[in-house]
């Protein structure tokens, strides 16, 4: 009796409250809580062991803040080849890999129009703010969205979305295809510019930066040393054989005299690109971008796509164990501790999240390497696809050798279907061609890549690399410290499969992100996916990479 009428109190209290919560009652919930603004960091050719290298020449407030109030990803890498900055910008904001994205290179060979083409190039849109063919630049050929694209979607285009760089590629892919803005530099101007993809012409804030004329400030000083001489111990002698020198230089030593070597042979306001005065450059365009767009203020969240880009200039010119490179990291941990200070201001550590990658690593110079008596050298690739041309000839009566670059050789389809030819006797073949030269760690053919499932590197980042309308027949892969397509024995490169190009940072900070870190292994496609959840958006249409738990209070 006891236990029923238990029950019959269970049921009545039951049936008050649904009554209570009945139609024209519904129960509220509170909006689920996100930052206002999102800013996701990317340093061009950042190692995962610069931020310890450098450790003890950084202050508090830029890189040791992020490890200090932050989650760093400790074990973070690149899930595919090629890991160049075209790829990697547009993995890091698409969540997926070049095999879907479709950005498989900086640059690479199109089959239809039988040339090479840019991976934003549109000769359908035009350039704002000059008249230079770098301003024809947009999204067009990635193929899946990015965060931005998705947040715009989730918010019936409330949000605003903006990417600013000083390469265009690093501006561009970023943001997405409805981005509200993507900035980069013209280095005949020293100006930001944009193109029609966007709009007709530049924001009044933005012609305002212009009017500054920053670019030509930074350029009339010489490059001397950030700090006293004796500090530089993470770096060799500053004149030595392995660095690359600015046109107008004879050796690559400081003081870098930089309004003597303003030229059109350097590139004339793009000097400031290899220099670390491009990366103060573009903190400063990032600072009026949010104050100009108003960012983090409006009733949606915003997102800032920025790329600092002179770290990649300053490597492949001087090398990782150069002074520029080391006095370079020095300068732009000041340049983030003003950033950070500058969102403390505007919109607050609690209602900012931010997120800082790499899109690629880099490898020392393989001449130093060699010096060091670690196994390296530099593939001829000229000397190796003339012979693979003369050797076709000889064997099927043609060349058949369309093209060369990123490590893949793209052969003549329709010749070898004309001749009868089968496609994966000619790839084999091929793929056997290459091994016999010194320094090809592996091949791997189109037939392998499209018959099997690969778990285990080097072949894994090359399937996922692969896009099957846009990459070539057979794909090289170089042994660890070696490389090609680089025509001196100075400065330095990147594009492999090795972890020296693969482990990059991952540092989170700001609103609801914990204080702590992480081995757990993360691939940079699990960057897009962790921030959508942070904005309560779907994540990209191509994404694959998995959200990375644990980073929130």
């Amino acid at each position: 009796m006891k236990y029923a009428i238990t029950f019959i109190v269970v049921i009545c209290l039951t049936a008050a409250v649904l009554g209570q919560s009945g139609k024209g009652a519904p129960v509220t919930l509170p909006i689920p809580d996100q930052p206002k603004l999102v800013v996701g960091i990317v340093i061009d050719q950042m190692r995962f062991d610069y931020v310890y290298r450098f450790w003890n020449k950084f202050g508090n407030d830029g890189f040791k803040r992020l490890m200090s109030q932050g989650y760093n990803c400790r074990n973070t890498n690149f899930n595919y080849v090629p890991t160049f900055t075209g790829p990697g910008h547009t993995s890091i904001y698409t969540g997926t890999t070049p095999a879907i994205h479709g950005i498989i290179a900086n640059n690479w060979y199109d089959r239809e129009k039988n040339k090479y083409v840019y991976c934003a190039s549109d000769p359908d849109v035009k350039s704002v703010g000059s008249d230079v063919e770098e301003g024809k630049r947009s999204p067009r050929r990635m193929l899946t969205t990015t965060v931005g694209d998705q947040l715009h979607l989730g918010t019936n285009n409330e949000a605003k979305v903006i990417g600013i760089a000083l390469k265009d590629r690093s501006a561009i892919l970023p943001a997405g295809h409805s981005a509200n803005g993507a900035y980069w530099l013209d280095d005949s101007t020293g100006f930001f510019i944009t193109s029609t993809y966007y709009r007709n012409e530049l924001p009044k804030w933005v012609n305002d930066f212009n009017e500054r004329k920053l670019t030509a400030k930074y350029l009339s000083q010489d490059w001397k040393l950030y700090k006293d001489s004796t500090q530089y111990t993470e770096s060799i002698a500053d004149n030595n054989k392995y660095e690359g020198l600015f046109n107008g230089e004879t050796t690559p030593t400081f003081p870098h005299q930089l309004p003597k070597l303003f030229s059109s042979k350097n590139g004339k306001y793009g000097l400031i690109r290899a220099t670390p005065f491009g990366n103060s450059l573009t903190e400063d365009f990032a600072e009026a971008t949010i104050m100009g767009e108003n960012l983090g203020k409006g009733k949606a969240s915003d997102f800032l796509c920025l790329s600092f880009s002179s770290t990649d200039y300053v490597g492949h010119q001087f090398g990782p164990m150069s002074r520029e490179v080391e006095d370079t990291y020095m300068r732009l941990d000041q340049e983030l501790a003003d950033f950070f200070h500058f969102l403390d201001n505007w919109i607050g550590k609690n209602n900012v999240a931010v997120f800082l990658t790499a899109d690629h690593g880099v490898v020392e110079t393989p001449e130093y390497l060699i010096d060091q008596k670690i196994p390296a050298g530099y593939f001829d690739e000229a000397k190796c696809t003339d012979s693979l041309r003369k050797t076709l000839l000889h064997v099927y009566g043609d060349s058949l050798l369309l093209a060369y670059g990123n490590d893949q050789v793209f052969l003549d389809r329709k010749k070898m279907a004309a001749k009868g030819l089968k496609r994966k006797e000619v790839e084999d073949f091929v793929a056997d061609f290459f091994m016999g030269f010194k320094g090809v760690a592996c091949c791997m053919t189109e037939a392998d890549i499209s018959a099997n499932q690969y778990n285990e590197s080097p072949k894994k980042q090359i399937q996922n690399g692969y896009n099957f309308k846009r990459s070539g027949d057979v794909c090289v892969i170089l042994q660890p410290g070696w490389f090609g397509d680089w025509p001196k024995k100075t400065g330095t490169t990147h594009g492999t499969p090795w972890n020296y190009d693969t482990h990059v940072p991952l540092y989170w900070w700001g609103w609801k992100i914990k204080n702590g870190s992480s081995d757990v292994p993360q691939n940079i496609t699990d960057i897009a996916p962790t921030v959508c959840l942070m904005l309560n958006i779907q994540f990209p249409d191509g994404c694959t990479g998995q959200p990375i738990s644990g980073l929130l209070k």
